[in-house]
């Protein structure tokens, strides 16, 4: 036999016993001949011992029980079945995903434990019962996007909105009403926050850093452009930005300091992570963070009710209590 053939069987061999195999599925002899035998490729005990033993001489892991017949199984697969779970408990949780992508991925995703785990995985996975994008072509898009900034060139790119019976309403150029908007920006990174993806970009014609979901960005194309200085500059400042958004609702940039019940802590972290310097005071915690005061901001605030206060500085308390005086009007008296 010649070289290329025995390459490819060797190959076979570990692709099989990589997929369908594990400490508690492992495969007899006369199985994995029977199985390399169905794709053509002709094997014996011998030739196979000696394939395994090839394998293990250059790192690849295979556990053998020995017995009347061996057995084989490959344990290592540097994922956990834990790590296997977060990410398909992710992907379904994730609303910019459509359906069909959804169980695609599930389905790889649980591959990787191994054909036998995977099968009992997805028989005992919890369905989410999250809204999913019908926007088909967020991968491509995703794609578009992660050469742009690999690359550093620009995106074009239409955006898009939702009537009330979930139909598409383009943004129109404001110079020509029946054209579609293009928008042209220069492409940061994105970033994944309450179910949804997000585009980081630099706009050079408002000198600012923006951001837009990406599955209601329709035909985005990467430019021959390349980014500009500017957002070269920006981009750097772009992990600090991440930790400050609420929801990616925009919102001027400020610092805040807060007052709030000790029974909060655990939402202070979640919020703004383990780094926080809080301190005590009659009672209370007292912290301090970067944040954008937007209304989303100014809701997240309400929704604690009494066990949170801002205290400083006093144009964004005059915000909150205009905010909490026009919710108010409402209802009435």
């Amino acid at each position: 036999m010649g070289k290329e053939p025995k390459r490819i069987r060797i190959l076979k061999i570990w692709e099989i016993l990589f997929r369908e195999t594990d400490e508690e599925h492992p495969i007899l002899t006369e199985t994995l001949i029977k199985k390399l035998g169905e794709i053509g490729i002709n094997c014996v005990r011998s030739t196979l011992y000696q394939d395994v033993k090839t394998l293990r001489k250059y790192g690849y892991e295979i556990f053998c029980k020995r017995g009347k017949q061996n057995e084989y199984y490959v344990a290592d697969r540097n994922i956990s079945i834990p790590e296997v779970l977060i990410l398909m408990d992710a992907v379904q949780a994730a609303s910019f995903i459509t359906q069909q992508k959804t169980e695609e991925l599930v389905e790889k995703i649980a591959e990787l434990a191994g054909s036998a785990r995977g099968k009992v995985l997805k028989q005992n996975i919890v369905e989410f019962t999250t809204p999913k994008s019908k926007n088909k072509n967020i991968f491509y898009a995703v794609s578009e996007i992660s050469q742009a900034v690999l690359n550093k060139k620009k995106i074009s790119f239409h955006y898009f909105d939702y009537d009330l019976s979930y139909q598409r309403v383009y943004r129109m150029s404001k110079r020509n009403p029946e054209k579609k908007k293009v928008y042209k920006v220069n492409p940061l990174g994105t970033v994944f926050d309450n179910g949804y993806y997000y585009l980081f970009c630099y706009e050079d014609y408002y000198g600012q850093i923006s951001h837009y979901r990406v599955d209601r960005m329709d035909s985005v194309r990467m430019l021959e452009e390349p980014s500009s200085e500017e957002a070269n500059e920006k981009r750097r400042e772009l992990s600090a930005r991440k930790r400050k958004l609420f929801s990616m609702f925009g919102g001027e940039e400020q610092r805040v300091e807060f007052h709030a019940s000790k029974e909060l802590l655990g939402v202070i972290y979640d919020k703004f992570g383990e780094s926080v310097k809080l301190k005590e005071a009659d009672g209370e915690l007292v912290f301090c963070a970067d944040v954008h005061v937007s209304p989303t901001f100014l809701a997240w605030c309400c929704a604690f009710g009494t066990q949170l206060k801002i205290t400083a500085p006093n144009d964004v308390v005059k915000k909150l209590r205009a905010y909490i005086r026009e919710i108010t009007t409402i209802y009435g008296d």
